[in-house]
């Protein structure tokens, strides 16, 4: 895609990072305290082994999506497996291959890390993004659970 840039986030990026995650968290109608997003960023540029770490979508000099990964154990592989946890791109962006591009950036980590599979999860109503996943991935039967609060 012309003028689409897939890199790795870095400390430079927070206000745009920051933008597009409350973004991304408006549109799952949830919010976080401050201390998760100053966490958060310091995690994904850890480099620590075993944690998230972010990609960021610029078009020229404007940031137009993210994406979080995390490479982990699992216990039906000897390889690491890798989470695709958060996926956004601007909403003046969508249809324009951001999203592909992004996973298609998390699918290069993760093979660079050695970790062939990769899975996402997505809410039912996500109806565009499901459009682009049934076209990059394969739906699978997996239901998922959540502890109750207490």
């Amino acid at each position: 895609m012309p003028g689409l840039t897939i890199r790795q986030l870095t400390a430079h990026d927070e206000p745009e990072w920051r933008r597009l995650w409350s973004l991304y968290l408006d549109f799952y109608e949830t919010s976080v305290p401050e201390i998760v997003y100053r966490t958060t960023f310091a995690r994904l540029l850890s480099g620590e082994p075993n944690e998230f770490r972010g990609l960021i979508a610029t078009r020229g000099d404007r940031s137009v999506g993210i994406a979080h990964y995390l490479c982990h154990r699992h216990c039906w592989r000897v390889e690491n497996v890798c989470y695709l946890q958060d996926l956004y791109v601007d909403a003046s962006d969508r249809g324009t291959g951001v999203g592909r591009a992004l996973i298609e950036g998390v699918y290069a980590a993760a093979d660079a890390a050695g970790s062939p599979a990769v899975y996402w999860t997505t809410q039912h109503f996500n109806s565009v993004g499901r459009r682009l996943y049934d076209r990059i991935g394969e739906l699978t039967p997996f239901i998922k659970y959540a502890r109750r609060a207490s």
